[in-house]
């Protein structure tokens, strides 16, 4: 049984289709990529599955469990967690504050013991800032915990969400463009980083125009375009297909190379 399984996935807009009819799967600790030109349906996939949007057809299965159309907060109880392509910071609140916010499934105390800070509303918060220094020594932001948010680099920003979204000890991780803006250095910390989550057993989804680093670190790709599946495989298989390289692979080089 796959940890994730997508079946026949579908969704349309004032009569125009989307996404239609995209199929796949995703095993624990594998990193499953999802390309293709812009508008090709790559988020409105994303948004389906993490329960953003209601597919009209097709069903997404978690953990053998059906969680078609199941609002976030749900999932995420069951253990899919996701970025965002466009960052969703705190960016007044410190670094730690931001991952401490991930933590919320935690909170099992209530209003009034909050309020007084009672010994049992302490203790959590001790445990939960104790767990969030951890997570932001494995994205290497550990000196930079009492900074501002909003004065960190942009690529620093990036890691800083993807510890926020590990608080909730998922299982299957979205990743929505997470070197998208990132120079070279950056998206070499971003790779190295989703290596290390992959091999700690979390599945990891991506959405990804940077091909160096999808064609780098997948385990599968699977290639959109016009909201279709035209493809899927190892990196090597679609890399050499031709329905991927006149519709996608060829474009992203080309712009590859305007911006070298």
């Amino acid at each position: 049984m796959s940890l994730l399984q997508v079946d026949g996935l579908g969704i349309e807009f004032g009569g125009l289709k989307a996404v239609d009819n995209v199929g796949f799967k995703v095993e624990p600790g594998e990193i499953v990529s999802v390309i293709g030109p812009n508008g090709a349906g790559k988020t409105t996939l994303f948004n389906m599955i993490s329960g953003i949007y209601l597919p009209k057809a097709g069903r997404v299965t978690l953990a053998g469990q059906d969680v078609t159309g199941m609002e976030p907060h749900l999932l995420a109880r069951l253990g899919l967690s996701r970025t965002f392509q466009n960052l969703q910071i705190f960016q007044h609140m410190s670094v730690l504050e931001n991952v401490v916010a991930g933590f919320h499934l935690e909170e099992s105390g209530n209003v009034l013991s909050d309020l007084f800070a009672l010994p049992g509303s302490r203790k959590r918060a001790r445990t939960v800032r104790a767990k969030a220094e951890v997570l932001l020594a494995r994205v290497g932001l550990e000196r930079a915990a009492g900074a501002e948010a909003g004065s960190l680099s942009y690529g620093a920003l990036k890691r800083l969400e993807i510890a926020r979204a590990l608080a909730l000890s998922p299982k299957i991780l979205l990743l929505d463009e997470p070197a998208a803006g990132c120079n070279a250095v950056e998206t070499e910390e971003i790779d190295e980083l989703i290596a290390e989550v992959a091999k700690s057993g979390v599945a990891i989804l991506l959405v990804e125009h940077d091909m160096k680093l999808v064609m780098r670190i997948s385990n599968h790709i699977v290639v959109l375009d016009h909201g279709e599946k035209i493809a899927e495989g190892d990196p090597e298989t679609v890399s050499r297909n031709p329905d991927v390289i006149a519709a996608y692979l060829g474009t992203a080089a080309a712009q590859e190379s305007e911006h070298a």
